[in-house]
């Protein structure tokens, strides 16, 4: 008999109760009870304990069952160790501390409560023993949003957007200013549909005449990521009439200094003839009077 048909033989006195019954049985045990959490990230491995001592000598006598909400992960019987499909190759079992196993390189989607359910030998039929759960919580962190220039709708308008992707679950954007919210366009969330992940993204206006320091904020679950945007007004520069008004001065001012100069030019050599016309009249007249 293989180990899938010794995982359909009763495991309880009852021949009618299978593993789905009795698992129902540990959620309302463990409904009273409370159940452990374990918090991890995506590819990082978590170890999860079955909270049970068994002695090597006895563990032919023994099974143990792993299972995720009604998935099958791994079974020990008589020793030996059998992984489902699914957790192949990246899911081991650690007999020596309290029967724990150990899922490696994890999914958002093994995401769920796990239950170790260990039964024994007595009298020629299997008997729970023990029943635990471990609720498994695996997220995907964001990265710290980048904050982009997408041009200017408007005179004195600046847009800039956050965006951020890769994370898990599903986040919540928000622009504040001075510990206030500001609003937001075009805030798109997405997921991709094969690794579950998100992207979110959001655009801010604002008006580029004022000093701003602004706030994007990501939250998913009980994480924070953000990044901030500081933008400093330029210095005064001149309308476009104040640019003609002044590029027009500049002109009038050259051609003022331009016709001041021709008219220079053009009066000294006359001047320069009358003052030697009266040198010459000068000296006549002294010649005649010394006469």
């Amino acid at each position: 008999m293989d180990h899938t048909a010794k995982w359909r033989t009763p495991l309880l006195k009852h021949p009618y109760l299978n593993l789905f019954q009795l698992l129902m049985l540990a959620n309302l045990y463990h409904f009273c009870s409370g159940i452990i959490q374990v918090n991890k990230t995506v590819k990082e491995a978590a170890v999860l304990s079955c909270d049970y001592n068994i002695s090597t000598k006895d563990l032919k006598e023994i099974r143990i069952y792993w299972q995720k909400d009604d998935e099958m992960v791994l079974a020990v019987m008589s020793g030996k160790v059998q992984v489902w499909p699914k957790y192949k190759n990246r899911t081991v079992t650690d007999i020596t501390d309290n029967h724990s196993i150990v899922i490696m390189a994890l999914r958002l989607s093994d995401n769920g409560k796990y239950t170790c359910i260990i039964q024994k030998t007595e009298k020629g039929a299997y008997i729970v023993k023990h029943l635990t759960s471990v609720m498994l919580l695996v997220r995907a962190d964001f990265p710290v949003p980048s904050i982009t220039d997408v041009g200017n709708p408007s005179h004195n308008i600046k847009r800039i957007m956050c965006l951020t992707s890769g994370g898990f679950p599903k986040p919540h954007l928000s622009w504040l200013e001075n510990e206030e919210e500001l609003n937001a366009i075009n805030t798109t969330v997405s997921q991709d549909p094969e690794t579950e992940l998100y992207t979110i993204s959001s655009e801010l206006d604002f008006n580029m005449t004022n000093n701003h320091s602004f706030l994007c904020l990501v939250k998913y679950g009980n994480l924070i990521v953000s990044q901030i945007f500081n933008w400093q007004k330029s210095e005064l520069q001149p309308s476009n009439n104040q640019f003609w008004v002044i590029i027009l001065s500049s002109v009038s001012g050259i051609v003022v200094l331009t016709a001041l100069t021709l008219s220079c030019l053009v009066h000294r050599p006359a001047e320069r003839r009358r003052q030697r016309e009266m040198g010459r009249a000068w000296k006549w007249k002294r010649s005649h009077l010394s006469t």
